[in-house]
């Protein structure tokens, strides 16, 4: 398991090498359950068989993988629709759901800086306006083991918004500008089962500051859900204050493994 304090590092390394959405899919669409993380992780970097082009990527591959997921535990779902050949549109989502449980700069930014630019009606950012906000992260909880240089700064920054774009949310080069976005409706669906295990309450689900990763507000996930309770994809019923939101499947699990079946 992450230790907690491990879980709050802000760690550049990790951004710096990026998303890595088509390495992670690969790796996982031939994990072995009966295998342990070290010892999958060791079949990698002995067989590259994710035909990474240099041994040097091939290692960073393997280090970001084992800091950012727990595929026998919290992640296993991931790696199962992975290994099920889900639709990468679909699992991409669930991947940078997934990938926030422990990176913890990826999160913040996303919920507390790229978010609030978003709903305030911002249309394009740049990598050097994210400098003040990274020089605060110790304030939001977030560990910096060694301090950053400018440079590392440059690079974090520009790491963070090259993240949103591999994940759709921005689009551009040089100057990042806001994309339409929109979930996959089994992206939602799984989020929302996923937010459910640790959120029991739905007015909590739909309140989550998950949804926005997905640059969603409350009442953008209360729409959704109002849309798949008119097609009995899941129930919605509002009485007053009282909410009640039933779901196809007792969990994220089950209901990946219903995606797969």
């Amino acid at each position: 398991m992450t230790s907690p304090s491990r879980a709050r590092v802000a760690s550049s390394f990790t951004i710096v090498k990026g998303a890595m959405i088509g390495e992670t899919y690969a790796v996982f669409a031939e994990w072995d359950f009966a295998r342990t993380k070290r010892e999958n992780l060791t079949r990698l970097r002995d067989e590259n068989f994710i035909g990474a082009s240099t041994e040097t990527w091939l290692r960073d591959v393997a280090k970001v993988l084992n800091r950012r997921f727990e595929p026998d535990g919290r992640d296993s779902a991931l790696v199962l629709l992975a290994k099920s050949a889900c639709d990468i549109e679909v699992w991409k989502p669930l991947l940078l759901w997934h990938m926030t449980r422990d990176e913890f700069l990826v999160r913040d930014f996303l919920v507390h800086w790229l978010f609030p630019a978003f709903d305030a009606g911002v249309y394009r950012v740049r990598p050097e306006e994210l400098h003040d906000y990274l020089k605060s992260i110790g304030k939001r909880g977030g560990i910096i083991r060694r301090a950053w240089s400018e440079a590392t700064l440059r690079r974090v920054a520009a790491g963070l918004l090259k993240m949103a774009v591999d994940f759709g949310l921005l689009r551009g080069t040089l100057v990042k500008e806001f994309s339409s976005y929109h979930l996959p409706e089994p992206s939602f669906l799984y989020l929302l089962h996923a937010i459910r295990d640790e959120q029991r309450s739905p007015r909590r689900v739909i309140d989550s500051p998950d949804w926005r990763l997905f640059m969603m507000r409350p009442s953008d996930v209360e729409r959704e859900i109002l849309r798949l309770h008119q097609f009995r994809r899941l129930d919605y019923q509002v009485a007053g204050s009282l909410v009640q939101l039933t779901l196809p499947c007792a969990s994220s699990r089950e209901y990946a493994e219903r995606m797969v079946a």
